[in-house]
């Protein structure tokens, strides 16, 4: 098959995927069984095109090159040619060949035939086990090479940093889109789900029912769409940053403030917006942006399971806090950096961040137990291109990052507790004290 054919039939299967993915998005549904199947068989052969394409335009430039010097005049010396970076010898620690994503960011911005003189086919992006073309905007774009796909993943999800959330609450894997699967929200004291009874003897036991409810939750795509100048383009060091800490910076905190902040319409349920979320009302009479001993005590009391549960706040309520008091003079706040930046509160370390409010904003200080909230990541990870073409004629590439996240807390509502009238949940909020 040759190059127009291969390309002919590449736009034919690009076609067919868009007019698919169109009526899925027109009906706001997701695609059927059958559609994802047809999906994954396109996708797959489409790749396997892109590759030949690639391989082909190559060989073509070659055939090119070689012709316009066999044929040039025996006293005329060949055009001079500048050497590329990228033909010297490469380590094959990476099972790209690619020794990092600024080097394929070169790599792919020498790939375009509308560079020129520039034009450049490295032969490691025409490899079909390494990185493949794919459809989705005007031009198409490379697929990153999995291991630097990887260390976007790292950075997100492991690497830890300045914002504790995703250090507590870890998205579990999934192949789906939804994760569908049952709940329970009773408590062993409660009059529902699974009870325990004494029984006199003789007597017919009574039965019991689960309580469980089936629940879902859907992965949303939360994406980064970064230009890169030439200026930095030729920067490699830069280039580097710029594909790694950056843009995994700006996912981790995007991803972050959904599972505190998201109000769930097309990304995460956040507990702060959800109705699981327990406030606790200030004092009669307590003073604007202030937080007084009675507050914290009280949002400890209203917690499930306080030995899981960690403080989360603004900084800026460190001096309220430190300040804090019994009626005896003893201190409730105790400084423990090294396992606690903020110190411990009642015993229980304080984490700041920057996704709560300032102090006498509602949510400045939460009592927060991760193993009330429940979150899932794409397994495959991100989906990772920088596209060919894009932006050509400003002299600026395109770098695109897709990750699908979803989350939501596991309880509805708060709980009854076993004695007493003051509902508990695993995420507590002092309300505003304007």
């Amino acid at each position: 098959m040759n190059l127009a054919q291969l390309q002919a039939e590449a736009r034919e299967i690009a076609t067919r995927q868009a007019a698919r993915l169109q009526s899925a998005l027109d009906a706001n549904r997701d695609l059927t069984p059958e559609e994802e199947t047809a999906d994954a068989s396109d996708a797959s052969r489409l790749a396997e095109l892109q590759a030949s394409i690639a391989r082909a335009t190559a060989l073509q430039q070659r055939l090119s090159t070689a012709s316009a010097i066999a044929l040039a005049p025996a006293a005329a010396a060949p055009p001079a040619r500048t050497a590329s970076p990228l033909a010297e010898p490469q380590p094959r620690n990476n099972a790209s060949g690619f020794r990092n994503l600024a080097e394929f960011g070169t790599a792919v911005r020498l790939a375009n035939p509308a560079a020129g003189n520039a034009f450049r086919m490295d032969e490691r992006l025409a490899a079909p086990t390494n990185v493949v073309m794919e459809t989705g905007d005007a031009a198409g774009s490379y697929l990153v090479p999995a291991e630097f796909r990887d260390e976007i993943i790292r950075l997100v999800y492991d690497d830890g940093g300045s914002d504790p959330i995703l250090d507590l609450i870890a998205p579990k894997p999934t192949a789906s889109n939804r994760v569908g699967g049952i709940g329970s929200e009773t408590t062993p004291w409660g009059t529902g789900g699974v009870q325990a009874r004494w029984r006199v003897e003789g007597e017919q036991m009574t039965p019991s029912r689960t309580g469980l409810k089936p629940r879902e939750v859907k992965l949303n795509e939360v994406y980064a769409f970064v230009l890169a100048t030439e200026e930095v383009l030729e920067d490699a060091p830069r280039l580097q940053y710029l594909l790694t800490n950056e843009s995994a910076a700006a996912i981790r905190w995007k991803v972050g403030d959904a599972f505190m902040n998201a109000d769930g319409i097309e990304k995460p349920l956040g507990w702060l917006a959800s109705d699981a979320l327990v406030t606790v009302a200030k004092e009669t009479g307590q003073a604007a942006d202030s937080v007084v001993r009675q507050n914290v005590g009280k949002m400890f009391a209203r917690m499930i399971n306080p030995g899981q549960a960690v403080w989360l706040g603004n900084s800026d309520i460190m001096p309220s806090i430190m300040d804090l008091k019994t009626d005896l003079g003893q201190p409730v706040w105790f400084p423990n950096y090294q396992e606690a930046p903020g110190g411990t509160l009642l015993g229980r370390p304080v984490y700041f961040t920057e996704h709560a409010q300032t102090i006498g904003d509602l949510g400045d200080l939460q009592f927060v137990n991760p193993n009330g909230y429940d979150a899932y990541r794409k397994q495959n990870g991100v989906t990772f291109a920088d596209s060919i073409h894009l932006y050509f004629d400003y002299n600026i590439r395109a770098f695109r990052w897709i990750f699908r996240v979803g989350g939501q807390p596991l309880l509805s509502a708060p709980v009854a507790p076993a004695n007493g009238s003051n509902s508990k949940s695993h995420f507590v909020a002092l309300a505003a004290r304007a």
